[in-house]
Formats: C-alpha cells, structure tokens, sequence
C-alpha cells in the first residue's frame, strides 16, 4: 500500500472527496452526480488503492470532457483602466521635447520594443513612441492598451469566446505580461498585466498624472459594440454630438474602473463625412486624454514655464460639460487636457456611470 493512500481511505471518503473537485468545473454539477452514484456500486470489497485508481481514472475521463464547458463558463479576468496609448512619430527628437518638456512626463526604455520610448505620467500609465514605419498611412495611432489583473487568464476568456486576431501571450524583462487583438475596425487593442512599477522621478512635472480616456475613429458602433461591449463587458458612460439628432461621441467605460473609450464616429449618423477624413482630422479624432483637477492652473503652468506646443487651442468648454484644452503632438496627435468632473449640464445625454475625480 502506498504510503499516500493509507488503510483509513474508505470507498466513501474518496467519493466525497470526488464530489468536491466535480463540483468546481462550472455546470457540472449533473457529471458529479452520475460519477458519485456510479462509485457507490463499486464493490467495497476492493482494496483501497483498486478504488483511488479506478476512481483517478473516472475522474480524468470526466475532466478531460468537461473543458469546453468549463472554458465557455470562466469569468472574464478584470480589466481595470488605460494602460497606454502607441504612436508614431516622425521625428523622434521633437517628440521627446513635446512629451517630455512640455507634458512634462518621465522618459523611460521601453520593454515592449526596444526601437520605442516610454513617457510616464504616473507608475503605470504611460504614452509609448515609436519610429514612424518607412511604409505608413495617415494615421499615427499604433495601439490603445488596456490594464488587467490576469493578461493569460483573460486571453484564455476571450480565446475561448472565437475572438478574431489574438495574438500569443508575451512577456518582458520588467514582468509585464501581454497580449496583443484587433477589434472589428482592425485597431491594435492590447491587454497588459504590469509588472514592477516605473516611479516617475522628481524632476519630472506631467501636467497630470492620470490618462482618463482614449479615442479612435469608428465607422460602426455595432461592429465595435460586440468586441467592447458584448465580449469584454466596457460599460456605457455618456455620448454626444455638434449637432441635434446626430451621434458623434460615444464614451464606454472599462468593466471594472471609470476610464473610458470614446468612439469618434464617422460616417451615417454622425457630422464627420468618411470622406471628409484626412490625416489632420486623423490626429483629432485618434487621441488620449489627461485628467486635471483644475483646468485654469493647468493651462496656466504650461503658459508660466513656456510649454506650449506650437499648435494648441483651448480651453473650452466641452458638449459634456467638462473643461478642455488640446496640445498636439508634432505629428498632430491630440492630448485632451481635460477636467475630472462637469461643471455644466451634458448636452444630449446624461452620464451613466461615475466619472474620475483624480
């Protein structure tokens, strides 16, 4: 007898112990039954061993069958906030002086890509830069990024769920762990689990330090809807337009966190004709935005300390009541300096959800 299976094991320890570990895959509680009542039939006269083996046996035939379901039925691991945001610049040098002097965030290497640089605005959020590719369209957007609790337990989810264009589960030296998919309209959508923390040192003085939302142009809300909504469960915030009976801005805020998406919608139904977008409209609509307490001082620091980017507007005030301000990069993408909360009533619609206050 093996010392791991001693003389005390008794037919009926062993199915109950048996009943347990059917009863932790996801609807199988029928399976478990079945398996439990066809232990009870086995003759108590065989040895304690004979029945943990036979009983093993049983179990891994019923395991290996339940997978699928199980797959189907796991919860999707949280998907807590804005990672970062990829994009392109032409000129590197002139990028460093746009997000390091005059956003005035933290330089850093850039463990994705080593061809990159990071530009930190707190520990783990963070605007990454790379060299334009020779072959390039107009867009200078290269991923939106999404912080996760589980990056492999969340591409297992939506591996199990046919998502379309996942890509392998990668790691990095810092810890990180990431993975990269494409939503419907073809955006590079990645998903990262951080690793060690990136203390934005002293001398730097972001402007803010929270990225509270990222936009994109989008031609379909359903489309974009099913990868968003119906898939990974971003949560309705507020929508809006220039004008009545139009939807130009559709807001979505992650599944368990008050960042969000904003679609930037073009085409039927909103006041942007497709054929309208070139690449100076490009860099509007594909941006990201930073969260102020107080836009006045904000606005006010980057006029004091000579940090205005050559093409800038604002403030103004917003369709949905908040406070705003836009710098843009040397290759036109937007940064949405932005309030935290309201001041005014919302045009169009109310807000679903809460906003960020810091």
């Amino acid at each position: 007898m093996s010392a791991s299976f001693p003389h005390t094991y008794n037919p009926k320890t062993i199915a109950n112990l048996f009943q347990v570990s059917v009863r932790k895959a996801v609807a199988l509680d029928f399976m478990a039954t079945t398996t439990v009542s066809w232990l009870a039939m086995v003759p108590s006269r065989l040895s304690s061993l004979s029945y943990v083996r036979v009983a093993s046996l049983f179990f891994a035939m019923i395991a290996l069958l339940a997978t699928p379901l199980y797959s189907q039925a796991q919860m999707r691991p949280a998907i807590t906030g804005i990672s970062h945001m990829c994009v392109y610049a032409s000129d590197m040098a002139a990028s460093d002086n746009f997000y390091g002097h005059i956003l005035g965030a933290a330089k850093g290497a850039d463990p994705q890509d080593s061809s990159g640089t990071r530009y930190y605005f707190s520990e783990t959020q963070f605007v990454e830069v790379l060299p334009l590719p020779a072959e390039h369209g107009l867009s200078r957007l290269n991923c939106v990024a999404f912080s996760t609790v589980d990056a492999k337990g969340l591409h297992s989810y939506m591996e199990a769920r046919h998502s379309d264009r996942l890509g392998e589960v990668e790691s990095s030296k810092d810890g990180s762990v990431w993975f990269k998919s494409r939503d419907p309209e073809g955006n590079l959508v990645e998903f990262i689990q951080a690793g060690k923390s990136h203390p934005v040192l002293a001398a730097a003085k972001p402007i803010g330090t929270r990225i509270i939302h990222v936009g994109y142009m989008v031609k379909s809300k359903a489309a974009e809807d099913a990868y968003y909504r119906e898939l990974l469960g971003f949560r309705p915030y507020w929508y809006g337009a220039m004008k009545p009976d139009h939807v130009d801005w559709i807001s979505l805020q992650v599944p368990e966190g008050k960042d969000w998406i904003e679609y930037m919608m073009v085409g039927d139904g909103s006041t942007t004709p497709l054929d309208h977008v070139d690449a100076r409209a490009l860099g509007v609509m594909n941006h990201f935005s930073i969260g102020v307490p107080n836009m006045e001082k904000a606005v006010t620091t980057l006029y004091a300390e000579d940090r205005l980017a050559p093409r800038h507007d604002g403030p103004s005030m917003g369709r949905d009541g908040k406070w705003q301000a836009n710098w843009y990069d040397p290759d036109g993408t937007r940064v949405e300096l932005m309030e935290f909360q309201p001041v005014m009533k919302p045009c169009c619609s109310e807000f679903t959800a809460t906003s960020p206050t810091k």
